[in-house]
């Protein structure tokens, strides 16, 4: 098993070379975090000619954006009526309507840019993972096709026909989604933006900001930016620049494990058709077949960085156990990365002060959301939209400090959840 880091990583494909902030410059707008939030948005403001510097700690796609699953899926965590019910008809309807067809600007972009990150649009595939899952699934199923979504029904059958498992008595087909490798599209949108004219610097970790005669001063080692406006962009990775933001959301870690390609007579058993697919319950897994043919699985880990494929050996037994046939290949990567949680499961924009914009909180759905929130950061920026989200106090999690505990707890009272809803 190797011990490189994560599979994106490893591809043979040259990663361009990030200049750092070594100077004082100006920018109408400072984002900081190079994931996909700060880079969407980026790429948008400079779009249309608005002067924008990204200052990112690392490189663009070090955090979550470019250690995920790599799955494009549309909608949030609650249901669409779900959404309209707490946002009203108006903003409710935007948000269902912008959320559940995010996909579409992910593979727009990739098409208008050329970005090379092995992109497929196979559709997302929903499974229930317990009888009682279904009715909900059908619900669900129903409230996106009254909206027009490209959704279908798979029983029992056609769900071991997709996944070649009969584990799962039901699933949803949603074909607006699709996979990618997501660190070459966070870094492929990057050089879009500097080719639309953004400036990015990488390795350039933000020590402090300030504001003074109504503009920011955003101070890196090396250098600074004065901003008229900043975004703050870090998501799970928000750290103590802006400590009431980083208590606001939980950092829970995700793993991912994969494989060398695969037998052809897995290829064709697997998500054949380069579907995703994501199991509804508690804490489970999420897998699919990559264009070379490789297995990833990911799901919950434990609280600290790890790599390689036998630092997660719960998803590789997992998935041995599913396809015993994964016995024989090799697992040849693992990783972890943080996803940001937040206790209504909504995405939050916030506006700590004047000219200070925070959005953060894609509770694992921000390969999509993130770029279409970038967009939406973008043009309410420039006065030509209002803010996809309600604009909110920034709200610390009581007890934060106890984060790892209490994720610890929540795993362990999921996967019981999850086991007593098998046997109903």
């Amino acid at each position: 098993m190797s011990d490189i880091g994560s599979l994106y990583e490893a591809d043979d494909t040259p990663t361009p070379t990030w200049p750092y902030l070594c100077q004082q410059t100006y920018a109408d707008v400072a984002i900081i975090g190079g994931g996909l939030t700060g880079i969407s948005t980026a790429l948008h403001l400079a779009r249309e000619g608005v002067s924008t510097v990204v200052l990112e700690s690392h490189t663009p796609g070090y955090g979550a954006s470019g250690r995920n699953g790599g799955q494009v899926n549309p909608g949030l965590k609650p249901t669409p009526d779900e959404v309209e019910a707490d946002f009203g008809p108006e903003r409710g309807t935007r948000l269902v309507n912008l959320a559940w067809n995010a996909p579409d600007l992910v593979f727009d972009l990739i098409t208008h840019y050329s970005l090379k990150c092995n992109a497929k649009r196979g559709g997302t595939i929903r499974a229930a993972t317990a009888t009682s899952q279904l009715a909900s699934l059908k619900s669900l199923m129903e409230q996106c096709s009254l909206r027009g979504g490209s959704v279908q029904w798979l029983d029992a059958n056609a769900m071991h026909e997709r996944t070649g498992t009969s584990l799962y008595p039901g699933g949803m087909l949603d074909m607006r989604g699709g996979q990618l490798d997501p660190l070459a599209y966070t870094q492929g949108l990057a050089t879009a933006a500097i080719n639309e004219g953004a400036r990015i610097y990488a390795n350039s970790h933000v020590i402090s900001v300030r504001q003074s005669n109504g503009k920011w001063l955003i101070s890196t080692q090396h250098g600074s930016v004065i901003a008229k406006k900043i975004v703050m962009a870090t998501n799970g990775y928000t750290g103590t620049l802006w400590n009431k933001l980083r208590r606001s959301i939980v950092p829970v870690y995700s793993s991912i494990v994969a494989t060398e390609p695969l037998p052809q007579s897995l290829r064709q058993r697997i998500l054949a058709q380069h579907e995703v697919l994501y199991e509804l319950g508690q804490i489970t897994t999420y897998y699919r077949v990559d264009t070379s043919g490789r297995f990833l699985m990911g799901g919950r880990s434990y609280s600290h960085p790890a790599h390689n494929a036998a630092s997660f050996p719960h998803l590789v037994d997992r998935a041995c156990a599913m396809w015993p046939e994964l016995k024989s290949v090799q697992w040849t990567h693992g990783w972890n990365g943080q996803l940001a949680i937040t206790l209504d499961h909504y995405p939050h924009w916030h506006e700590p002060a004047p000219g200070f914009l925070s959005v953060l909180g894609y509770n694992g759905r921000g390969v999509a959301l993130a770029t279409v929130m970038g967009r939406e950061i973008a043009l309410w920026l420039q006065n030509k939209a209002e803010p996809l989200f309600p604009i909110t106090p920034v709200q610390p999690i009581p007890a934060h400090a106890f984060w790892k505990v209490g994720v610890a707890g929540r795993i362990w009272l999921g996967r019981l959840q999850d086991r007593v809803e098998k046997l109903l």
